[in-house]
């Protein structure tokens, strides 16, 4: 079954303007338009590293009990939290090296072999 969405817990959790904590989220596959309009944002023009913070208010469906995921959110994490849900973004939405199964031809054993499209060609 193909996922699209990923539950995650918070190393720290988001503390909200009332003292409670969140830690409990779900996270979405992003899209082109998560990663392309948030370029034309006058915040990331001002800031490249306000990408980040924009692009995960996009991603980010849920935050405990939260009735929204906003910049003021994200920008309100503990840096650990940050950090934990930029390496969950990008190990969903990176592709995985694909391989062509083979058998060695000197023990005779399967392998796999990575394709790498970006060289492929090339000589």
């Amino acid at each position: 079954m193909f996922e699209t969405e990923f539950k995650f817990t918070l190393p720290k959790g988001y503390l909200d303007t009332n003292g409670v904590l969140h830690r409990e989220g779900v996270m979405r596959l992003a899209n082109a338009g998560d990663e392309i309009i948030p370029l034309k944002d006058p915040r990331v023009q001002q800031n490249p590293g306000y990408l980040t913070i924009i692009i995960l208010s996009r991603v980010i469906k849920s935050l405990g009990t939260l009735p929204a995921v906003d910049t003021r959110v994200v920008e309100g994490l503990y840096t650990i939290d940050l950090a934990y849900l930029q390496d969950l973004y990008s190990k969903i939405n990176t592709m995985e090296m694909p391989v062509y199964k083979s058998i060695c031809p000197h023990c005779g054993q399967p392998i796999e072999i990575p394709v790498n499209f970006l060289e492929a060609g090339e000589s």
